[in-house]
């Protein structure tokens, strides 16, 4: 059977090399899997070969294929070019890791998240404010002075410099920030593009305030989690072609509760998987005190207390350790009276165990007291206990139990300031 037969064949690529009798021209290709083309370094069935009727038939070479495009002047690059090994990983020294505020923002595109209202937008401006002038975020943080766009998109000029006015406490607004009010959505990734153009090798922070006046509409069909990504993803493409520099995006919670901080990003997890790393702020109305929730691919995940008064957001103790100690003082001390959170405190403190006596002595009460403010905390779950008579804070608990047989019938809710004292106070 003749392959192009009632087909005008006007160009022969291979009419200048002479018929091999050992490898003659298969009829068929792929006929003879052991051969190759005449003329070529290619197998048969390596060619591909289209022909129209009316027409003379297409012959497309073989692509070669390499490890190294560059091996090949002209070369189509292959799928697998990037592909490493573990040997070159191995040898190769990157960068340390870039911090906008050490321990919290890392470079990359990352999340903030508050419900409305909650002083979000008062947090992201002092941190820009810090950055710009190169003083101390969270008002503890020194952070590296850095250039700063603020995309203000809820915002007005007037607002905002009220708003840079108090934050600032009384020195000029730093020149190194710079303002956008107004964007279509279209416009901002470009902005945010060109911003980053002019300032090469300078490592900037760009704040986007918020997510939702940027994001576009779902189309009809669209899946949900399909449209989140795409947004977060093309976010993350701009900050990522630029080493060192960051993009933090404020957005809204959803209205459900969770127990997982991560799913209180508004959306789907589209959103928060596109994200290098997200904070939550959680905060009761009228509150000044919140917790600072901190989770990435970079970044150590943690909880943070933190105090706001008047738009000023600080870290609740020197540091961030500090301040993530607090946070378990907090939960430890929820919902008691004052001499009790005190004798919790006084607990969370001390990591290698207090005593009755050490606590009768720092509330200068008796030991019998406070052995008995120290067995009610236990009893409830706020501390735990190591040994007799030593009780530690929850984490540093060994897995020795000596919980007594008498101990599940007593009353575990009980929170007043007055000890309701019982035989055998330990001392």
């Amino acid at each position: 059977m003749d392959l192009y037969a009632g087909l005008p064949v006007t160009i022969d690529p291979y009419a200048d090399v002479p018929p091999s009798e050992e490898e003659p021209w298969p009829e068929e290709f792929g006929t003879d899997s052991g051969s190759t083309v005449p003329g070529t370094d290619a197998e048969p069935s390596d060619l591909a070969i289209s022909a129209v009727p009316g027409s003379a038939p297409t012959v497309r070479e073989p692509r070669t294929v390499t490890t190294d495009a560059a091996a090949v002047p002209g070369g189509e690059p292959g799928l697998l070019d990037e592909m490493r090994n573990g040997t070159w990983l191995d040898a190769q020294r990157f960068p340390e890791l870039e911090w906008s505020v050490d321990g919290i923002i890392p470079e990359g595109f990352g999340l903030l998240v508050a419900p409305p209202k909650a002083g979000k937008s008062w947090m992201v401006a002092g941190v820009g404010l810090a950055c710009a002038a190169g003083g101390y975020a969270l008002g503890k943080i020194a952070v590296t002075k850095r250039p700063v766009l603020y995309l203000a998109l809820e915002d007005g000029h007037r607002r905002l410099q009220s708003r840079f006015r108090v934050l600032m406490e009384g020195e000029p607004i730093p020149a190194g920030v710079q303002v956008i009010t107004k964007a279509q959505p279209h416009e901002v990734p470009l902005m945010i593009e060109e911003y980053l153009a002019l300032h090469p090798g300078q490592k900037p922070l760009v704040i986007l305030d918020t997510l939702g006046k940027v994001k576009p509409p779902k189309r009809a069909g669209e899946d949900s989690y399909a449209a989140d990504y795409a947004i977060g993803g093309k976010l993350k493409d701009l900050i990522d072609a630029v080493p060192g520099a960051t993009l933090l995006v404020v957005h809204h919670t959803r209205k459900a509760e969770s127990e997982d901080f991560v799913d209180a990003v508004s959306g789907t997890q589209g959103i928060a998987g596109s994200a290098d790393f997200i904070l939550v702020l959680r905060r009761k109305r009228q509150a000044a005190e919140a917790v600072l929730s901190v989770t990435g691919r970079d970044v150590p995940e943690n909880e943070y207390a933190l105090t706001t008064e008047g738009g000023l957001w600080s870290l609740d103790g020197p540091d961030l350790a500090s301040a993530a100690a607090a946070v378990k003082t907090r939960k430890n001390t929820e919902n008691l009276g004052d001499r009790s959170a005190e004798a919790a405190a006084f607990v969370v403190r001390r990591p290698l165990g207090t005593r009755p006596a050490d606590l009768a002595t720092h509330l200068e009460i008796s030991s019998n007291d406070a052995g008995t403010y120290l067995r009610r905390l236990h009893e409830s779950g706020r501390i735990g206990k190591r040994t007799r008579g030593i009780y530690t804070p929850l984490s540093y608990v060994s897995e020795v139990s000596e919980c007594d047989s008498d101990h599940s019938q007593k009353d575990t809710s009980y929170t007043s300031d007055t000890p309701v004292l019982d035989d055998g106070d330990e001392s």
